[in-house]
């Protein structure tokens, strides 16, 4: 059962919906464009999800051979550290996941072209360059821009594109928009880890801005995310801007509070980030099928 727990806590199921996002923002894109197509876009669900575990595992394992992680960190429970998981499990488990979102990502070339089985296999290096390789980007302040790229850009872009054939201007905005947000989990992460990162030398952008900046970053992000998202509101009603208006006033209620926590007490607003994220990507699909069938 501990064995069980510790996978479960290496899922990191709290970050799945930064993943989740990004797929479902494209589906509300495919609806408003009416060119959803369900196999194509399931298979991105599947893909994306895969990706982020495997990133996920990625991050514990190479964190762990590179000292990068410590006992009783403040973070949640890392499985391979703490002796729950041994190195080479979560090594096989890496590799499994990427083979299996693999044969995920041959099936998606059928439908999208076989052009994509490249674009499929830089974002299978893109989940190892996080932690590992010649320049772990998660140790170079970088994290922020690859989970912008990788959660953001490629996702929305990707699973629209395998519908749709093309792309447009809206769907790089609602990309862009997913990527910010999906920033402000990092940033939460990051936030809550500096004393850790700073002990073992990892650079992170939190650890380098410090806090305040951090908070501010938080904030910049969720206004910039709720501009480029209030197009593709406004297409399917006018009167539902008020709903990333929304978004940006509950991000700096929970930064306001977010500055003044420390630690473990700042593990449910990483959650929450991730939620509100997700809450949005579902609010958004649910209006887009409405107005699919209304219309």
């Amino acid at each position: 059962m501990k064995t069980l727990r510790a996978w479960i806590e290496a899922v990191r199921l709290r970050t799945i919906p930064v993943s989740v996002a990004g797929v479902f923002t494209a589906w509300a894109c495919s609806f408003i464009d009416g060119n959803f197509n369900p196999i194509p876009a399931v298979l991105c669900l599947f893909f994306a999800i895969l990706c982020q575990v495997a990133s996920n595992f990625a991050n514990e394992y190479y964190d762990y051979k590179a000292g990068r992680d410590r006992r009783g960190r403040e973070g949640p429970r890392r499985g391979v550290t703490e002796g729950d998981i041994s190195p080479r499990q979560m090594a096989v488990a890496v590799y499994a996941v990427l083979f299996v979102a693999g044969c995920v990502g041959l099936a998606i070339a059928y439908f999208g072209g076989w052009w994509l089985i490249a674009v499929g296999a830089i974002i299978g290096l893109g989940a190892l360059a996080y932690s590992t390789g010649p320049y772990p980007l998660s140790t170079h302040a970088l994290g922020e821009v690859a989970v912008f790229l990788f959660f953001g850009i490629v996702p929305v872009c990707l699973t629209y594109y395998v519908q749709a054939h093309t792309i447009n201007f809206l769907v790089v905005l609602a990309a862009c928009s997913v990527g910010l947000m999906g920033a402000n989990v990092l940033i939460v992460n990051n936030y809550r880890d500096i004393p850790d990162d700073m002990a073992v030398g990892k650079r992170t952008l939190s650890s380098i801005i410090g806090r305040r900046w951090s908070v501010i970053l938080y904030i910049i992000n969720a206004f910039i995310a709720a501009c480029c998202i209030l197009p593709l509101w406004q297409v399917v009603s006018r009167r539902w801007f008020i709903v990333p208006c929304l978004y940006v006033i509950i991000s700096a209620v929970a930064a306001k509070k977010m500055d003044k926590l420390y630690g473990a007490k700042l593990t449910p607003f990483l959650a929450n980030t991730a939620r509100l994220m997700l809450v949005m990507s579902v609010g958004l699909l649910a209006l887009a099928v409405f107005h699919h069938y209304a219309t």
